[in-house]
């Protein structure tokens, strides 16, 4: 099963920042973030390690579109699935439907969900 951690609100980079202090470089690990990065990011020096896959998906609701752009990444890296899996939204607006979404199959049996990572709100 892969630890999986929902790192919400703030700005990207409050949440990309959060995520960089909690990455194990030792562990294989997948990231799936939100949006396109800006600047400088943390995770820069994370990407460099073979431990490390980040995947950045388009900015947007995922509960809204059908989950179907995170369907598509989260099966891509369960393919070879990492022991933790972070994964970064913009706003907990639908954070109930997304760990509905997290925690029904086939995702019940592949995920163990961590405590959420809370970064704020946007403003």
């Amino acid at each position: 099963m892969t630890l999986t951690t929902l790192v919400i609100g703030g700005r990207a980079a409050a949440r990309e920042t959060a995520i960089a202090a909690a990455v194990d470089p030792a562990v294989v690990t997948a990231l799936i973030l939100e949006g396109i990065a800006t600047g400088s990011s943390q995770l820069e020096t994370l990407a460099a390690l073979d431990t490390v896959r980040i995947v950045r998906i388009a900015p947007g609701c995922m509960c809204c579109v059908g989950n179907l752009t995170l369907r598509v990444t989260l099966n891509r890296i369960l393919r070879h699935p990492p022991q933790q899996l972070f994964i970064s939204l913009a706003t907990s607006t639908h954070l109930t439907q997304i760990l509905t979404f997290l925690t029904g199959a086939p995702y019940d049996a592949l995920l163990t969900l961590t405590d959420t990572i809370n970064c704020g709100e946007t403003a």
